[in-house]
């Protein structure tokens, strides 16, 4: 099993490193300090096939925080995903999401802030009889700036690696009416000439069910917590989040045999 993880592995001894080079050019230590959110995350997932190997992508949330008091995030995602095989995707594409400030009141900060992507993601999937098992990397360009009036806009990259589990619970494979576990683990690492100290990004770890409802459609609810920098090099913020997201599969086209993808899981 140690080769699923060795992403993941790799991903940590780049973060130790970089935070090592950090201590060698003579940053001084400080006393990490953490704060505590929580937030309700709401999403709708879809995948929509014109033949075999191609298909349109979409991602678009909701995210509030203060549990459901204050608007944090609208996010869309969009792209054209292509079938190299049974197991591999790949999908390239553009993201517009909207960041609203923390402080609403504050005169000097715009309160919603843009940002412009790109983006590109490899999905494969290891094949077990019973439990489904994906890996995810997704390489994304950021073009973000602050919140204050009339700050620029910076390049930076973002590198994310996700694995991803579902084990069925109330059937022996994955089919209509199938009460699902779904847990996942994913890290960020960040990149670019405004990246000084925060390299490692986020951490995020979710546990929930899932149920399919017909073919088309899946739902999946549950906790996320999060672990991340929260702007300065000793602070960090660990999150509680709810999340509730249904996803949507439709096939365009009009041959439906697909005995090379599983339309009863969610999408990826």
């Amino acid at each position: 099993m140690y080769y699923l993880f060795k992403p993941a592995i790799v991903c940590l001894l780049l973060c130790n490193f970089l935070g090592s080079v950090q201590a060698q050019n003579g940053v001084p230590p400080a006393e990490k300090h953490q704060v505590t959110s929580t937030g309700v995350w709401l999403g709708f997932y879809t995948k929509y096939h014109f033949n075999d190997k191609w298909a349109y992508y979409g991602e678009y949330h909701l995210r509030k925080r203060d549990g459901f008091n204050d608007m944090a995030q609208v996010y869309l995602r969009f792209g054209a995903t292509y079938s190299l095989s049974k197991y591999v995707d790949v999908t390239v594409g553009v993201v517009n999401p909207y960041y609203w400030a923390p402080d609403q009141d504050d005169p000097n900060l715009d309160k919603v802030v843009p940002q412009f992507r790109t983006w590109e993601q490899m999905v494969f999937a290891t094949p077990f009889d019973h439990i489904k098992l994906f890996h995810q990397i997704r390489i994304e360009q950021r073009y973000k700036r602050g919140y204050e009036k009339g700050s620029d806009f910076k390049l930076t990259h973002r590198f994310r690696y996700k694995l991803t589990l579902y084990v069925p619970l109330n059937k022996p494979a994955f089919e209509n009416h199938t009460l699902f576990l779904s847990a996942y683990n994913e890290i960020f690492i960040q990149a670019g000439k405004s990246v000084v100290y925060n390299y490692f990004e986020d951490n995020r770890t979710f546990l929930g069910l899932g149920y399919n409802l017909m073919d088309q459609l899946q739902v999946q609810a549950g906790y996320m917590y999060t672990f991340r920098h929260f702007g300065a090099p000793n602070v960090y913020e660990n999150r509680h989040i709810f999340r509730l997201s249904l996803y949507h599969h439709l096939d365009l086209h009009l041959d439906k045999h697909r005995e090379h993808k599983d339309r009863t899981l969610p999408i990826h």
